[in-house]
């Protein structure tokens, strides 16, 4: 199986050689998987549970002190699902995958899919928080009075880039996956890219992809879907993540990453910003 993961595109990481330990074993357990869907959860599972990262334990929290979780998966073969503002939800990836195996629907949100999470044995009221987002919360001082002080609070305080995501393939499959906690101080009830089809993530027959950084500005221009284009009209995996960040460069001065994959294993990375640290196995 081979396999790339990626752990968000933003600023320089606080530890960064521990991180990408974190990422190697990530790839490593997924390229150990027996499909390319459980590969993408097992790694993505694998950084959900490593505070270090802005997905599952350690995402960060919305403006009204809530922490919560989204998530997408998808095939090459069309099959997807996705699960987003989830609170207390750390392994938003199996959620994800859930929606997509056994339900008729692509999104599920809210306490609903924290219903459904527990009715598939995923594990629900999770306490998400570390010492590095709860000190950061403490710094602040969210405004609990009416919406116009809210927004006037979350726009001078929105902020942040990551997220969490993995592409594998078996040579014949392709499978992708991507989680996250989100943005620091949205709306409660912000969902960004991650678990829309096409900007956080998505796969067709020729490869996948996976996306990270300012969540808006990506959904805006379907980075995912954009780079799976390039790999459809001709463009090796390196190619296609080169000329869609490019792309997003030419229309938004914000930060994105994306890595790619093709059914062959081949991969790509790409980012702008200052780091995007990834990994890569094959089995």
């Amino acid at each position: 199986m081979d396999v790339i993961v990626h752990g968000g595109a933003g600023t320089q990481p606080e530890q960064p050689s521990e991180r990408l330990s974190v990422l190697e074993t990530a790839a490593s357990r997924g390229s150990e998987a027996a499909s390319p869907v459980d590969a993408v959860v097992a790694a993505v599972r694998w950084l959900e549970s490593a505070p270090a990262f802005n997905a599952g334990v350690g995402s960060v929290v919305q403006s009204d002190g809530t922490i919560r979780t989204d998530a997408g998966i998808m095939t090459g073969h069309g099959s997807a699902g996705a699960a987003c503002s989830m609170p207390g939800v750390e392994h938003a990836v199996e959620v994800a995958r859930a929606v997509m195996t056994s339900t008729p629907h692509v999104l599920i949100s809210g306490e609903h899919a924290v219903d459904l999470a527990a009715s598939f044995g995923v594990n629900t009221r999770v306490d998400l928080w570390t010492e590095r987002t709860r000190r950061r919360w403490n710094e602040v001082d969210p405004p609990m009075t009416g919406t116009a002080d809210q927004l006037a609070w979350v726009q001078d305080h929105f902020t942040g880039h990551d997220t969490v995501g993995a592409v594998a393939s078996d040579g014949e499959r392709v499978a992708t996956a991507t989680s996250t906690g989100g943005r620091w101080f949205a709306l409660a009830g912000r969902v960004g890219d991650v678990p829309q089809i096409g900007a956080g993530f998505y796969a067709s027959e020729t490869g996948g992809a996976s996306a990270t950084g300012a969540g808006e500005d990506i959904a805006r221009e379907t980075l995912a879907r954009r780079a799976v284009r390039h790999l459809e009209e001709g463009a090796g995996p390196q190619t296609a993540a080169d000329r869609t960040i490019a792309e997003f460069e030419n229309s938004h001065d914000s930060v994105a990453g994306v890595i790619v994959m093709d059914t062959d294993g081949d991969a790509g990375r790409a980012h702008c910003g200052e780091s995007m640290q990834t990994a890569r196995d094959r089995f």
